[in-house]
């Protein structure tokens, strides 16, 4: 590759590399080894989430060092840098849950000050958890510098020990951190032993690597893809395998390609690609947490995409890839059969994909599926004109409980049952609700209601998986139905409502709901409703008593609490790009 000179009076790192006044600063580089050639290239940002928190993140480190070579070998110099992550598998089911959705936030602000701090001329981003993902991907666009995203790849399945403690359902299938949830259930219900418990959570996660179902890790990471940011097909590849340093070189290469091209975040992130970003959610079953992470994305570049925009979307695109949690696979098979490509190439035979969006590699996202040669292969991706639903896998729902609107996972439940109409049986919090069902202090065909859990009153907007995942393993998912103004699990199945806004905490119907109100939920129609007059819920609103008092008076959650806005917005927390006043770059 021939030697590429930059113009560095155009990049921001001019300010810390170039001229007489900046000695002091090239002390510094020349401190950590770096010569004079690297200090006088673009200075790329390699940021990462690793940490020793999960399997999720672990590979991240060995990852960013392929990529710094990709860097290195396009002639850029890569600065690599680490930020948190808040892993959903550990955090969730107790208090830690609520530093979830606040640690988006938190890694977007920090990749932000770094790069500003430092600044680095352009960003590659590694990310393998939950939040983790939309975080580095939102900073990317706020900062709007040529970007590349990487996931880390995801787990690879478990697989049970043939025994007879261990029921069959169990030993034949793909095992994943899902399954541990509903295993929970399961022994809480006396159909499987400690000895059964015991050796299946030492088999369901086998190596490094984020939840193999199209949950929310995978779900973003598809995001990842459709929305631009990162390399065709770079998303699949499990962890552990060699080749995703292959990817990792490539994507430090392409973003150099980026800088000599100024082709930056929001030449990608457009109205047309978050489009094609939540076709692919809406296909593949993905989760619902996605209707958050959208319009957060979309905020960065001043983008109006709420989650209304979101479930159109969803509403008219078929659902045709079989993952788990509502299907049978996971991440791996949909890698083996051809991966993301394959899906949107299957959404372009039926004109639902924005073929002129530029993607990270500098190609058009039409382009680059004219480079796709695999065909759908009709089990893991169904041809789109024979889809496993005619619509999308998660359903957007509006009424007089969710004026802001809610959503709902429909992928894997039968038409005929995604209609639930029945009491409500009201909880003040997750815990008071996993409480009563592990008691079983709940009835068949009850809706169970779980508020004061949004983005504010939580504060932090937890996610249910273990109380969706006890019910589940009860025998009882298809039984009950819950809505709350919180979050679910990406792995979570059951008709199970959540982002139920306005929230609790801002005087939300779902604050009013008294035990034995009718609530209707209808992914069909798109309606949740509870059968109250606007009077009837004028009155109780008036004998509201406000807010629930948290215990969250100072520190992080608190600062959130206080900034943080509605569900159906993304839950952001600051104006966004709209209000800007200044662009990075040109400072």
């Amino acid at each position: 590759m021939l030697k590429r000179k930059f113009d560095k009076s155009k990049l921001p790192s001019r300010h810390v590399t170039e001229g007489p006044e900046r000695a002091p600063h090239r002390s510094y580089y020349y401190a950590m080894g770096m010569t004079e050639d690297e200090i006088h290239q673009p200075l790329v940002g390699v940021a990462s989430c690793w940490n020793e928190a999960a399997p999720c993140n672990i590979s991240l480190n060995r990852q960013a060092q392929a990529v710094k070579m990709g860097v290195k070998q396009a002639f850029g110099t890569p600065r690599e840098f680490t930020t948190i992550t808040v892993t959903d598998g550990i955090a969730m089911g107790h208090e830690g849950m609520r530093s979830s959705l606040a640690s988006r936030e938190a890694i977007a602000d920090t990749v932000e000050l770094t790069m500003r701090g430092h600044c680095y001329d352009a960003i590659v981003g590694l990310a393998g958890c939950d939040k983790s993902l939309p975080g580095m991907m939102m900073a990317m666009v706020r900062l709007n510098v040529p970007s590349v995203f990487i996931y880390g790849g995801s787990i690879l399945p478990g697989k049970a020990p043939q025994v007879d403690e261990i029921p069959e359902d169990f030993r034949t299938r793909d095992l994943t951190v899902q399954d541990m949830f509903e295993a929970v259930g399961k022994h809480q219900n006396n159909e499987l032993s400690d000895a059964a418990l015991d050796m299946l959570e030492r088999v369901a996660c086998p190596s490094a690597g984020a939840c193999g179902g199209q949950f929310t890790a995978n779900t973003m990471a598809c995001v990842s893809e459709a929305i631009g940011l990162a390399l065709f097909n770079s998303s699949g590849a499990p962890a552990p395998y060699e080749s995703r340093d292959q990817y990792g070189e490539a994507s430090g290469q392409a973003v150099m390609d980026l800088i000599e091209k100024n082709i930056r975040a929001r030449d990608i992130v457009t109205r047309q690609s978050l489009e094609n970003a939540a076709r692919v959610v809406a296909c593949t079953g993905g989760s619902t947490n996605a209707g958050l992470h959208l319009p957060a994305i979309a905020h960065e570049a001043g983008i109006e995409f709420f989650l209304d925009d979101v479930c159109e979307i969803f509403r008219d695109t078929p659902y045709f890839v079989d993952l788990k949690p509502g299907g049978q696979y996971v991440a791996k098979d949909l890698y083996d059969s051809g991966g993301l490509p394959v899906v949107m190439k299957e959404l372009r035979k039926a004109g639902l994909i924005h073929e002129d969006c530029i993607t990270a590699s500098g190609r058009s996202v039409g382009e680059e599926l004219d480079r796709v040669a695999r065909e759908a292969d009709g089990k893991v991706i169904y041809s789109i004109y024979t889809p496993i639903t005619k619509t999308g896998g998660v359903v957007g729902l509006k009424g007089n409980l969710a004026p802001e609107g809610a959503i709902v996972k429909v992928a894997g439940i039968p038409s005929q049952h995604q209609r639930f109409v029945g009491p409500a049986r009201v909880f003040e919090c997750e815990q008071d609700a996993f409480e009563a069902v592990q008691k079983r202090e709940y009835k068949e065909g009850e809706v169970i209601v779980i508020r004061n859990e949004g983005p504010s009153g939580g504060p932090g907007m937890r996610e249910m998986l273990a109380t969706t995942a006890a019910l589940s393993g009860q025998g009882m998912g298809k039984k009950v139905a819950l809505i709350t103004d919180g979050r679910f699990s990406g792995a979570t199945r059951g008709f199970c409502v959540g982002h139920v806004g306005p929230e609790s905490a801002h005087g939300g119907p779902i604050g009013m709901l008294e035990n034995g109100d009718i609530i209707t939920i209808d992914a069909i129609t798109g309606e949740l409703s509870v059968d109250l007059t606007e009077e009837q819920l004028a009155e109780r609103k008036i004998k509201w008593a406000g807010p629930r008092e948290t215990i969250y008076a100072s520190g992080a959650l608190w600062k959130y609490a206080q900034l943080v806005g509605g569900a159906y917005r993304g839950a952001v927390t600051h104006p966004g790009g709209a209000e800007e006043k200044h662009e990075y770059m040109s400072l």
